[in-house]
């Protein structure tokens, strides 16, 4: 090995160190904390859970997506931040999975995926067909 080599591979693994093993100065400022989301998005897998949902909520944001859609996959994150958004303390955010609810897909007159609707007082409000984020956060609005 040369001495070049041998310096440049001493450095990188100094550097790789430094990274990895943060200073006891840096490990004060970056905290991360271990809790759970103030809200979540909630999985509603049977027509009961469906219906409660609807019932026992004034404001009810309903994702309705397929585990095969891309589109759906993309929103996901998006829909997931709005639910731990404190302005949107008072919507619940659920979703379901139309293969899983054909039923419940069909009564809603799901045709395309993703589908968001909104609910006030258990009486369907709104609707959005697509993964458009700037419409969705219209329509949670529209839900307050």
């Amino acid at each position: 090995m040369s001495t070049s080599t041998f310096f440049r591979t001493a450095i990188q693994s100094a550097s790789r160190h430094r990274i990895l093993r943060p200073s006891s100065h840096l490990s004060a400022v970056r905290q991360f904390h271990a809790t759970s989301p103030k809200m979540t998005v909630h999985n509603l897998q049977t027509a009961e859970a469906f219906k409660a949902a609807i019932k026992d909520n004034k404001v009810v944001l309903l994702d309705c997506f397929a585990t095969w859609c891309g589109p759906c996959k993309a929103i996901a994150p998006l829909l997931a931040n709005h639910s731990n958004d404190e302005k949107y303390k008072d919507v619940f955010f659920a979703k379901i999975d139309v293969d899983e609810l054909p039923d419940i897909s069909q009564e809603l007159g799901i045709r395309a995926m993703p589908t968001f609707m909104l609910f006030k007082d258990g009486e369907k409000a709104d609707e959005l067909v697509g993964a458009n984020p700037n419409a969705l956060v219209g329509l949670i609005e529209k839900g307050l």
